[in-house]
């Protein structure tokens, strides 16, 4: 078994499997230790914990959450990296690799069946084009998760933790922090993979909330009303709202809520906290 974590046991791994490098995957393997150990100190992963890892590779990482983990599931989209990761992971009895996508993985039955439904960690190098929905489906599916410590790029880290006013705040950054609290915990350049990203990186831990720091009657009204309000940024929120035909409110009862909140008619979505959306949702639900 070759230990993997630096450019030239990787590149052999590479070699020796005469794997091709799978774009329409956005597959960039990490070759930097210290970036390693960054996402394992900021995962904190214990000799009792249940590990899912979404999207392995070639188990870089992998081979670390083996060593300190009590069981880890990798699960791998690549069905040319399955051979891969039977070798690389061989010396190892405490993981399971599953060939699947993890969008249509049930994932809350794996930890029913693996951790007795009790709180899993998810450890993910995500490719750029699917990182949205990947966590959303982690969070919106409420499968009992302690942790989310995941590799993206930068520019996504970022959206992640920003506030309102900001030009990086969306439906993203309300969604992360209604379920998790997010925290950059290191930036990665382009140089610490292979093949080379051409844009940066960061590792984020999500820390899950036991319960939402806001009460929404209804989450995915709310969430209704978040898309809706960045789907058109440039609008106002009255005029959003009013274009998006999955939610039955009027202008004029929207414009009313907004007056009964203290706000302005011709406040745009953006400028809301997570707090104001969950009072607009709670206060509109009222009227129906």
């Amino acid at each position: 078994m070759t230990k993997l974590a630096n450019a030239q046991d990787t590149f052999q791994v590479l070699q020796k499997y005469h794997f091709s490098i799978q774009k329409k995957y956005g597959q960039n393997f990490l070759i930097d230790t210290r970036v390693l150990d960054k996402i394992m100190e900021a995962a904190q992963i214990t000799e009792d914990d249940f590990v899912i890892e979404i999207g392995p590779g070639l188990g870089t990482m992998t081979q670390r959450l083996c060593e300190c983990a009590r069981e880890v599931v990798a699960i791998e989209i690549d069905a040319a990296l399955i051979p891969v990761l039977s070798d690389t992971l061989s010396s190892y009895n405490n993981v399971t690799i599953i060939h699947a996508d993890v969008l249509k993985t049930d994932l809350k039955q794996l930890i029913d069946e693996r951790n007795g439904g009790n709180p899993a960690k998810i450890v993910a190098n995500l490719p750029y084009y699917i990182t949205t929905p990947i966590i959303m489906n982690l969070f919106e599916s409420h499968i009992p998760i302690d942790s989310v410590t995941v590799m993206v790029q930068k520019e996504v880290a970022e959206r992640m933790q920003v506030g309102p006013g900001t030009k990086d705040y969306g439906a993203l950054s309300l969604a992360v922090q209604y379920y998790a609290r997010p925290q950059i915990v290191a930036n990665v350049p382009p140089n610490c993979f292979v093949p080379r990203p051409k844009v940066g990186s960061a590792v984020v831990n999500l820390k899950v909330f036991d319960s939402p720091p806001v009460r929404v009657q209804d989450e995915e009204h709310m969430f209704r009303l978040i898309r809706a309000s960045f789907n058109q940024r440039r609008k106002t929120l009255v005029n959003g709202l009013n274009n998006f035909r999955e939610l039955p409110h009027t202008k004029e009862e929207v414009a009313k809520v907004l007056s009964d909140m203290g706000l302005a008619e011709t406040i745009r979505g953006e400028t809301l906290t997570l707090e104001q959306f969950a009072e607009l949702s709670n206060r509109l639900l009222t009227l129906n």
